[in-house]
């Protein structure tokens, strides 16, 4: 079966495109949406989303599980995402390696981990627990980050790695979030990669940051979801895709929300890199059936 280019990528779902999607079915192979802003019963959200569902894939990527977090996860919100993977059979759900509660408080970000054997065991028990409980695997993020810890036992390609070997879990590679990092800890996105196991991964996220200087005047990237993917985050999607092959890729936008046409363009620039590799892994095939 030939895969067309656009049903490899995405694009997030915001309430400002419901009606221009419904008219149009555009040209993506699936919508993205934060489950923490369906988990109700009913409202013109579900209306809405399940009429797009008739046309299109959805996958959920979430924010609030606090899979790093030290305390237990929260079983309503299990039994919530539970019920959105029951009504609407995502093709994926994501979520970050992050935490983002404790002692009862929602912080409302996403914040970083050590990278420790400790730290380890808990997110691979929280990976386990999350997975039995929807019944599929699910794809761990990379974060973006501001900082680093001084000590740990793994760098952070290194943990995800052994997360996902423990766990039997996909990796979801946010591109944009690897610039950031980088950036910021002032080390090379290029390196990064080199230690990244690619062959777990099972989407990509491309997204654009704002910038700005720290007080000692070097760069600090902020992982804003405001704007265009940037140049930087494209080399590293076409250097990812040539050397892993074609992935799932999503624009991910989250604030400042432009028109459909804006998502639908950014999405077209992705779908081109991924029908180029595309066509040189045909050609190649053929090269090799011919020799």
């Amino acid at each position: 079966m030939i895969v067309q280019t656009s049903d490899l990528t995405g694009i997030s779902l915001k309430p400002q495109h419901y009606d221009d999607i419904l008219a149009s079915p555009p040209p993506v192979g699936w919508f993205e949406i934060h489950p923490e802003n369906y988990m109700c019963d009913g409202g013109p959200a579900h209306h809405y989303l399940t009429r797009i569902r008739q046309h299109r894939d959805i996958s959920l990527h979430g924010v609030g599980l606090s899979i790093g977090g030290a305390e237990p996860l929260n079983r309503d919100h299990l039994d919530r995402l539970r019920q959105l993977v029951d009504r609407y059979d995502p093709v994926r759900f994501s979520e970050h390696l992050a935490w983002s509660g404790h002692g009862g408080t929602f912080f409302n970000d996403l914040l970083p981990l050590p990278y420790t054997l400790e730290t380890l065991t808990l997110v691979c028990d929280h990976i386990s627990e999350i997975q039995d409980h929807l019944g599929r695997n699910m794809l761990l993020e990379n974060p973006s980050t501001y900082l680093r810890f001084t000590s740990g036992d793994f760098d952070e390609p290194a943990f995800l790695a052994e997360i996902s070997r423990r766990t039997g879990c996909d990796l979801l590679l946010d591109l944009n979030n690897v610039v950031v990092s980088c950036t910021n800890q002032q080390t090379s996105p290029d390196d990064w990669l080199d230690a990244f196991p690619l062959d777990r991964v099972s989407q990509i996220h491309l997204a654009g940051h704002a910038t700005d200087r720290d007080e000692t005047g070097a760069p600090l990237l902020i992982d804003s979801h405001d704007r265009c993917v940037d140049r930087q985050v494209w080399a590293l999607f076409e250097r990812v895709i040539r050397d892993r092959g074609t992935v799932p890729t999503l624009i991910e936008w989250d604030d400042e929300i432009p028109t459909l046409d804006v998502l639908l363009a950014e999405s077209a620039k992705a779908a081109a890199i991924l029908q180029q590799a595309g066509s040189s892994s045909d050609k190649e095939a053929r090269h090799a059936l011919a020799g």
